[in-house]
């Protein structure tokens, strides 16, 4: 296929939230952020991609606009790995992780997408070697409310809206205990701390932890790579998850090689797109390891963690960002049954964005998007 037209465009969506926004990152947050990557064959199909957002899309749309995009238009793509590994090598000078990385899964996503439509088959009939699965689990993700009465709120809204299992982001161990006395001992519920503690804290709060009866413990060490420090906490009554931050299969086989963990977490946004999950998910089979993804938040990477997991039965779930955005930049709540999403099954990854929405919340370069516009 070759690329006659290509462009990424910023897209920042606020969303209601009770607690400050602040925890998790440095500043608070109460947008999504996206920086879409459009891209046009000869033939006039379009497919999109999505790099890593929060605040550092600025950041990604320069690296796709001034050393993906110059190179990539009037080329021919027929192989998107071989050429997802190519510009690795083209760019490894400017870091072999983040935002270099974070700029390459939007364009090689956008690739898969074009692929697909071409090809006329969803993404998930194109990369799949046997049965597809038509609806997917998901599991809703709490942002960190720091606060032991929104936290336990939020989680009572989760079940209200149909979901069976909860995941946290909260740091203090009362907090989370508070959630599981409220919720009882039947929904599944995981905490992810965002790399907030130490395997000694681990230990000494061990007890605790068993006593919630959490499903999973999800980065609980910094730094998110120290493979060493993960493994000397697992088989021990606790399972233990992270990958979110874990660039390319490269990191995810050097967490193999270690045993760092019982589940692996990539997200197809940062890990380097299309290529490098499917990759990721291959030696995760090999090594009888389970794939469990960070799903990005409601744009095309949330549509090919869709299609992948369609197309990849040994997924057990996807995670669902629980927030009301004031806008949907694509309809995902008319595919939602419960915890249940259906599989869009038109060509592509099934992600057609609402130009209403691109136009009203799209954004240029340096300009933030505080509160919703009238």
């Amino acid at each position: 296929m070759r690329i006659a037209r290509a462009e990424c465009q910023l897209v920042e969506i606020p969303f209601h939230l009770s607690g400050s926004g602040i925890g998790i990152m440095p500043t608070a947050w109460h947008t999504l952020e996206f920086a879409l990557v459009r891209v046009e064959d000869e033939l006039g199909h379009v497919g999109w991609g999505e790099g890593f957002g929060y605040s550092t899309i600025d950041a990604t749309k320069a690296i796709v606009d001034r050393l993906i995009l110059p190179t990539l238009i009037g080329q021919v793509v027929d192989d998107i790995p071989a050429w997802n590994r190519r510009t690795q090598r083209q760019l490894h000078m400017f870091g072999r992780y983040g935002i270099t990385i974070f700029a390459i899964s939007a364009v090689d996503m956008a690739l898969w997408d074009l692929a697909a439509k071409r090809a006329n088959v969803p993404l998930s009939r194109l990369i799949s070697d046997g049965e597809r699965r038509t609806q997917i689990p998901f599991y809703a993700s709490l942002v960190r409310y720091a606060d032991r009465d929104l936290v336990v709120t939020a989680c009572r809204h989760v079940l209200d809206a149909g979901f069976g299992s909860i995941k946290l982001h909260e740091i203090d161990i009362s907090h989370i205990a508070a959630c599981r006395a409220a919720i009882g001992p039947g929904p599944d519920l995981c905490a992810d701390v965002n790399c907030a503690w130490s395997a000694d804290f681990v230990e000494a709060h061990r007890a605790e932890l068993m006593r919630i009866e959490l499903d999973w413990l999800e980065e609980p060490v910094f730094p998110p790579e120290d493979f060493e420090a993960l493994a000397g906490l697992r088989g021990k009554g606790l399972r233990i998850g992270a990958g979110e931050n874990w660039c390319t299969a490269r990191q995810f086989d050097q967490a193999l090689a270690a045993g760092a963990v019982d589940l692996l977490q990539p997200s197809v946004t940062k890990v380097g797109g299309v290529s490098e999950f499917l990759s990721v998910i291959d030696r995760a089979r090999t090594a009888g390891a389970t794939v469990m993804p960070h799903s990005p938040y409601f744009g095309p990477g949330f549509f090919a963690s869709l299609q992948i997991a369609a197309a990849r039965p040994d997924i057990p779930a996807l995670e669902y960002n629980f927030v009301q955005p004031h806008a949907w930049l694509a309809d995902i709540e008319s595919l939602r049954r419960g915890s249940l999403i259906t599989v869009p099954d038109r060509p592509g990854l099934g992600f057609e964005p609402d130009p209403d929405v691109l136009r009203r919340y799209g954004r240029r370069l340096g300009e933030r998007h505080e509160a919703a516009r009238p």
